[in-house]
């Protein structure tokens, strides 16, 4: 990618006004609970591997810090992303204190040993909140090979039988995959929805809130800046990009205390911390990285149920 793109966060490499996107309503806080994951995943864009702890676990007292603040603002949606969140020592108290103050809970997992230790109190909060508490599991792509590719050999079986105890326990279930290049998603969906019917899975294939399919984040691969004059073009609203609803709070490695970032995508960027707070970041976020363009805009994706 040319060096001069995305190098100013007001204009464009041609000059041109580059496009901002402001916060209309906290509809979902996110929370990063840790890069430490039981796997390694080739294309992982928070890089999360075993040895990875550049985000460290949050606490549960860092989660009701932050719970505290947000509580008369209507926030709908609590996530809990990582790294793998079941491997944080905290995870199990971060998502009652969520469930218990009205929130629905979507948690991010690959569905292997580190959830299946928390069998008996996953059970437990399933009867307790019922489906305010979604367990989305990360499947690559529908096929074990291309799935393996990513995640590494011997990560298949794994997840099916994560995936299917879930389901058979009654949990509401969601997946997340990927739109591989030159696959349709009419193509990709009845993929998935043969393997689900096969499995005995309950996630509805045709329903994208089931179903998250994401684009290709192919980092060596060009892409157009986004610009004030995109928005007519593409006949797309900045109200319906991701940081318009949402946040996420990070705590990174070496710094005293949790901070709020812009989105789930950069929890490096410092162009994209935004605060100690969520009053704080709610100002307007200037959509200055490729992920802005590759994954929101022109890729139409959202972290958020």
């Amino acid at each position: 990618m040319p060096r001069e793109k995305f190098a100013d966060p007001l204009v464009t490499a041609d000059g041109s006004e580059r496009a901002s996107v402001a916060l209309t309503h906290l509809d979902t806080l996110w929370f990063a609970t840790g890069t430490l994951c039981n796997l390694a995943c080739a294309n992982c864009y928070i890089e999360s591997s075993p040895t990875n702890d550049a985000l460290i676990y949050l606490t549960a007292a860092e989660v009701t810090r932050f719970l505290d603040e947000i509580e008369a603002q209507g926030v709908r949606e609590i996530g809990f992303t990582g790294g793998e969140p079941f491997m944080n020592p905290h995870i199990l108290a971060m998502i009652e204190d969520a469930l218990s103050r009205g929130h629905e809970v979507l948690v991010l997992s690959n569905a292997m040993k580190p959830l299946r230790r928390h069998e008996a109190e996953l059970l437990r909060l399933r009867q307790a909140y019922g489906d305010r508490l979604t367990i989305r599991v990360s499947i690559d792509h529908h096929t074990q090979h291309v799935h393996e590719e990513e995640r590494g050999p011997g990560s298949w079986a794994p997840m099916l039988d994560g995936l299917r105890w879930l389901s058979a326990n009654g949990f509401s279930l969601a997946a997340a995959g990927r739109r591989l290049g030159g696959e349709s998603e009419a193509l990709a969906r009845n993929a998935y929805a043969m393997l689900f019917a096969a499995e005995g899975i309950a996630i509805d294939a045709a329903d994208p809130a089931q179903l998250v399919l994401f684009p290709e984040m192919d980092a060596s691969a060009d892409v157009p800046e986004i610009t004030t004059a995109c928005w007519g073009i593409l006949g797309k609203s900045p109200d319906d990009i991701m940081c318009a609803s949402s946040r996420m709070v990070v705590h990174r490695k070496g710094e005293p205390a949790a901070r709020v970032v812009a989105c789930t995508l950069l929890p490096y960027d410092p162009q994209f911390d935004l605060g100690a707070t969520v009053a704080e970041a709610s100002r307007p976020v200037m959509l200055n990285h490729p992920h802005c363009a590759r994954f929101c805009v022109l890729g139409g994706a959202s972290c958020s149920a």
